[in-house]
């Protein structure tokens, strides 16, 4: 399977974009998890989308970064993969996109994630270590993770 990648700011995303965008998030985190929250968090506007689509133009994977405050690392999130498109790897590939960005914006891949506690083992295959103890978000356990980084 062939995937278009692209990366925008919010302003840059069409509105049929951010529809769809939106879509894949509350169909997974809140219809399939049933998980009733606030997906629309108010930080999508200062975020990088990052966006993968199969060769239909359907987004099937989608990941974001929220910008480093000060004294702070980029944190990385809403990482989602389509239902009919999980296993075959996309995971993997939109993390390496995350970080490709992450070094080319930030000049190191340095940053954190709060991770749903079942894909712990996906993101330390990326560098990715637990901070801290397992916590209850939404209804659903999560542990932080931090990347000590590279250089880009």
């Amino acid at each position: 399977m062939s995937i278009h990648w692209k990366v925008r700011s919010f302003a840059e995303l069409s509105t049929l974009e951010l529809h769809d965008i939106l879509r894949l998030r509350v169909d997974v985190f809140v219809v399939e998890q049933q998980c009733p929250y606030a997906e629309v968090d108010g930080q999508d506007p200062t975020a990088l989308h990052v966006i993968g689509r199969d060769e239909q133009g359907a987004i099937i994977v989608y990941g974001r970064i929220l910008q480093a405050m000060p004294g702070e690392v980029p944190h990385l999130g809403r990482i989602v993969i389509h239902p009919d498109h999980r296993g075959k790897g996309l995971a993997h590939e939109l993390m390496g996109r995350m970080l490709e960005e992450l070094r080319w914006r930030y000049g190191s891949d340095r940053s954190m994630l709060a991770a749903q506690a079942h894909l712990e083992g996906l993101y330390a295959k990326h560098g990715y270590r637990r901070v801290g103890e397992p916590y209850v978000w939404d209804g659903i356990p999560h542990v932080d993770m931090e990347r000590s980084g590279g250089e880009g």
